[in-house]
């Protein structure tokens, strides 16, 4: 009996059971025999489960197991299984954004703390800005022209050193967004060669004619370059308003198909791309002149491996493929979503050879994300993201680079790389559904023991509902909610759903439960996100994470995944 009180008075609510729920032990009555234990049947589910065990079991037995690790979505003991041995413009890169900032973009302190945590989460990209500091003779790493409070730039560089192969063996990309005088490279440069080492990657020319692929590439460090800004362009009231309002809401906005942002784009018109942001901006005319004419270090441009090609901002030249050269290329945001309304065939040829990386405005003072899906749909490779900034769009890159071993690097799908004209991808286009994946919500438990008793509601226990979706491409992107279960520790929901996807390669199941309040808003009890194409059939147990995508101890639901053909189907209970 569980007892909250409620001003002068108890209430009393039976004791939380985690007995199996009704639709459990039918499945467990599928294979028992006439006594309530499984017996020869056992070999049966053993073959549907990969269960192993000796033995007859009971439905109690059945239950644990099925809630246990060893049962996970995501099998456990699958590390890295896809061809590492294309060039690195063939995978989805796990990229960061400012990645020495504890928190918002404006105020708060630099640290090699958060690079530590970033690698160790799988992180390769790394970025650092580099600045002169106060008295122009050492280099400090900080977010410019901020009230951030900067840190040692050779502290960022012997934690990356310790810490860049301890997750995954495959190569770190360290991007330095330089404001340095040349004096300041040469003094960086040795320092990257003193912490380094043989762990550096030199390349053999100044330009490759194909990046080496990550199997090439295992235990190095790769520089590419983010050249000076001249100036710091300001943002107008409007944009921040409206960077302001999206900010709104604890996790951040529902996840969209983009369908409404290719829109607002299109009506916009086509304008000047990269107007907006300045963060990666090589630079112009004149300041190069006056670079070349103070003599960059030869030594810190022999480092850089991947070099940033200056923007023309004309997307046409911008996105011009090199047959005897590949590069980087990088863009804001706002810039991208103008590119992929008008030249979104452009970039996908463009990723099929050379790196594309966006990253999130200057404004997002808050460190929101920007919705990685946007981009990896095109083929976009880094998608860069604040690893500080929680929410459903960081949920969804932790999804993400869940898949193949949590190495780093995931490959993209053969739709991406194919560049014969007539079946390029079009990721906008009614795309016909490959199959169907059915999935069952059957009940969750470890709130209880997680949490305080009154953590939820301080007069029962929680009402807890769960949302089950998946996010991918416009025509896979979708969201469903089971009932609220009132006052349980223990809901069991026990609820289908059925999703049709296009392209279920790169779809990701998303998992949120909240605890329903009718006063205020939902509780956060939970969430995950799962590559769909790594999903084990049958029931499954799927743990959740909490807000900074932690998984928390206790906390799982009980689930099921079944895969159809595209022409069968059936009725969602």
């Amino acid at each position: 009996m569980t007892t909250y009180r409620v001003c002068c008075f108890l209430r009393r609510f039976g004791a939380a059971s985690n007995e199996p729920s009704e639709a459990i032990r039918d499945v467990f009555q599928a294979y028992a025999d006439g006594g309530g234990v499984v017996g020869e049947e056992v070999m049966a589910f053993a073959a549907e489960q990969t269960l192993l065990k000796k033995g007859g079991l009971t439905a109690e037995g059945f239950h644990r197991w099925l809630c246990s690790d060893a049962n996970a979505a995501l099998d456990p003991r699958r590390g890295v299984y896809q061809d590492m041995g294309w060039p690195l413009s063939h995978y989805f890169i796990y990229t960061g954004h400012n990645s020495y900032l504890t928190g918002n973009q404006l105020s708060s302190g630099c640290s090699e703390r958060p690079i530590v945590k970033a690698l160790l989460d799988g992180v390769r990209v790394i970025e650092l800005d580099l600045w002169p500091n106060s008295t122009k003779d050492e280099v400090e790493v900080l977010h410019g022209r901020t009230w951030t409070s900067p840190v040692e730039l050779n502290k960022c560089l012997d934690a990356i050193k310790e810490h860049a192969f301890v997750a995954s063996p495959y190569p770190v990309i360290l991007t330095l967004e330089d404001h340095l005088t040349p004096d300041l490279q040469a003094k960086v440069a040795k320092m990257l060669k003193q912490t380094f080492g043989d762990m550096l990657y030199i390349s053999e020319s100044e330009s490759m004619a194909e990046f080496p692929s990550p199997d090439d590439l295992k235990g190095k460090v790769i520089i590419s370059t983010k050249p000076p800004k001249e100036y710091l362009q300001t943002k107008s009231g409007k944009e921040e308003a409206e960077d302001r309002a999206e900010e709104e809401g604890v996790w951040g906005e529902e996840i969209s198909d983009g369908k409404a942002t290719a829109r607002q784009m299109s009506e916009q018109g086509s304008g000047k791309y990269g107007a907006e942001e300045a963060e990666e901006e090589p630079l112009d005319g004149e300041a190069e002149k006056k670079a070349r004419q103070q003599g960059a270090d030869s030594e810190y441009n022999r480092l850089i491996a991947i070099q940033l090609t200056r923007r023309k901002h004309d997307m046409d030249q911008d996105l011009k493929v090199d047959p005897d050269k590949v590069t980087r290329l990088s863009l804001g945001e706002k810039a991208y979503e103008k590119a992929i309304v008008s030249h979104g065939a452009h970039i996908i040829r463009f990723t099929q050879r050379n790196l594309l990386r966006i990253f999130p405005r200057s404004t997002r003072i808050m460190s929101s994300n920007y919705n990685p899906l946007m981009g990896w749909r095109y083929g976009v490779q880094m998608v860069a993201a604040n690893m500080q900034g929680h929410g459903r769009k960081l949920w969804l890159t932790q999804g993400m680079f869940r898949a193949n071993g949590g190495c780093g690097y995931v490959k993209k799908p053969d739709i991406l790389m194919n560049s014969d004209p007539d079946k390029l991808f079009d990721p906008k286009a009614d795309l016909p559904v490959k199959t169907r994946l059915r999935v069952t919500v059957y009940m969750g438990d470890g709130w209880r023991f997680d949490f305080r008793k009154t953590h939820f509601d301080k007069c029962s226990p929680p009402d807890f509902y769960a949302r089950v979706g998946v996010a991918g491409v416009a025509a896979d992107t979708r969201m469903e909610q089971t009932r609220v279960m009132m006052d349980s520790w223990i809901p069991a929901w026990d609820r289908e759903f059925e999703f049709p996807l296009a392209v279920p390669e790169r779809a990701l199941l998303r998992v949120e439960v909240h605890e329903s309040d009718n006063h205020q808003k939902d509780d956060f009890g939970g969430q995950t996100c799962l590559p769909v194409w790594e999903l084990r059939p049958g029931i499954r147990a799927v743990r959740l994470c909490d807000h900074k995508g932690q998984p928390l101890r206790s906390v799982k639901l009980l689930m099921r995944f079944e895969f159809f053909p595209s022409s069968s189907s059936s009725n969602s209970k």
